[in-house]
């Protein structure tokens, strides 16, 4: 009978959960202008594809490699974002509020001085980085064009994520949203400009992200110290060795998480440039649309993320736990309405990025995938952001570090058991639904509000 008794209470808890028009208007009310700015956000790169595809394969290819290199890079860094945003709400949930811009500092430092040495470093190694995804010859020349001038933004975009975790730990998603649009309004018009009227292809991409995200950077520093300066009397803006290195430490676990899922990206791009021009080309392009709804998808992980934070902070358990299950079921709901928007528009989409036959083939064959997984990733992004939230870290890392040995395993045996661009998205797929798994069972078990 005590068991019954609990399994009831369970069931009411969740069902009360899942009727909860209160903790909706909560989740949407930050999720949404999050959405806005998340879908922005892959436009950088999208809209280069699209421009950069019509010159051809071998650009589009070449962009492909420096796209995944430059990502793999400053997402190491994504911890910024992900890793202020928790503390950041906890201390306005529980009377600290004073030691945020403190911590905002000591965030913008990390930004500087780890993108900056990472810029140097990505300068001298840009060959070999390129050779290693399989590039050579007119690839790895076009490759070196766009890398060598992108690269340069990656202080830029590394001040962006921390702006980004900050203002959702206010519970402010809407300046993000705007300085967001704003970016990618200029990206688009200058892309376009330098890429065809002034005709300098590939260099004219990168100069023109380059240019816009600097000028995003820029301005989420000034509404950063507009917004933080009433809660401290005097704004110390130099750096602080214990609280960058409390920082470093905090998300240590982040990085490690980050680091191991964005390997299984590099390595299924690495894999499908070995199997030729256009498996990478049809592969970049599927793998933009993929994590353009990723990222749309993530809006929800990050409301969830900054409620939790704030819950948690104030010692609201039952109400963090409600709005964590209510973030789950509009996540999954909203992958699955992507996943019908995109099959009913599976035709059109590659077209706006390339029209080269073979290109749009191949991109056929590996679609459905990108189509059907979506509802699971609703489901793990939901659930990442929860416990991301709950600063349940540790659990994370080595949760995603199983999840990417399963996924690059696959990825592996494609490579060598011949299965073609089919058998790398296997493994993206392998990937996903290791991630459901442990991050479920997790969350299920209740242990990461303890």
């Amino acid at each position: 009978m005590h068991g019954q008794a609990t399994v009831s209470t369970g069931v009411r808890r969740v069902t009360l959960s899942l009727l909860n028009p209160r903790r909706d208007r909560e989740i949407l009310h930050l999720a949404l202008p999050a959405l806005g700015s998340l879908a922005a956000d892959p436009l950088l790169s999208m809209v280069d594809t699209a421009l950069v595809g019509h010159l051809g394969p071998a650009p589009l290819a070449a962009l492909a490699v420096s796209v995944v290199v430059f990502n793999l890079a400053f997402t190491l860094f994504n911890f910024l974002a992900y890793g202020m945003t928790g503390p950041v709400a906890r201390r306005l949930s529980s009377g600290r509020a004073h030691e945020i811009p403190g911590l905002a500092v000591q965030a913008l430092w990390v930004a500087i001085v780890l993108g900056g040495a990472t810029t140097i470093l990505a300068q001298v190694l840009a060959v070999p980085l390129g050779r290693l995804v399989g590039a050579d010859h007119e690839v790895l020349a076009l490759f070196l064009q766009y890398f060598r001038i992108r690269v340069l933004a990656l202080v830029p975009v590394l001040i962006t994520l921390a702006g980004h975790g900050l203002f959702r730990g206010l519970l402010d998603t809407r300046t993000p949203l705007v300085i967001t649009v704003c970016v990618n309004a200029v990206n688009a018009g200058l892309s376009y400009a330098l890429i065809y009227p002034v005709g300098m292809g590939v260099r004219g991409a990168a100069i023109a992200t380059l240019s816009a995200q600097s000028a995003g950077a820029l301005v989420f520093v000034w509404r950063a110290s507009r917004r933080l300066s009433p809660l401290a009397q005097n704004l110390d803006w130099r750096p602080r060795r214990a609280p960058m290195r409390e920082l470093l430490v905090l998300s240590r676990d982040l990085v490690i998480r980050t680091v191991s899922l964005y390997g299984v990206y590099f390595l299924s791009t690495t894999a499908a440039t070995r199997m030729g021009t256009i498996q990478v080309a049809a592969h970049q392009v599927a793998l933009d649309l993929w994590m353009f709804l990723a990222m749309v998808m993530d809006s929800l992980a990050i409301a969830g993320q900054a409620l939790i934070g704030t819950y948690l902070g104030a010692g609201k358990l039952s109400e963090a736990r409600t709005v964590g299950i209510r973030t789950v079921w509009w996540s999954v709901v909203a992958g699955a309405v992507f996943s019908l928007a995109y099959w009913l528009a599976r035709d059109l989409l590659p077209r706006i990025f390339t029209t080269d036959p073979q290109v749009l083939a191949t991109i056929a064959t590996v679609f459905p995938f990108v189509i059907l997984l979506q509802p699971l990733n609703g489901f793990v992004f939901g659930l990442d952001g929860i416990l991301i939230g709950a600063s349940d870290t540790a659990y994370l890392a080595k949760a995603m570090m199983v999840s990417a040995l399963v996924g690059a395993g696959v990825v592996a045996a494609a490579v060598l058991q011949g299965w073609g661009l089919q058998g790398v998205w296997w493994g993206l797929g392998a990937l996903m639904l290791a991630r459901g798994l442990t991050v479920g069972l997790r969350f299920w078990s209740e242990r990461w509000m303890r």
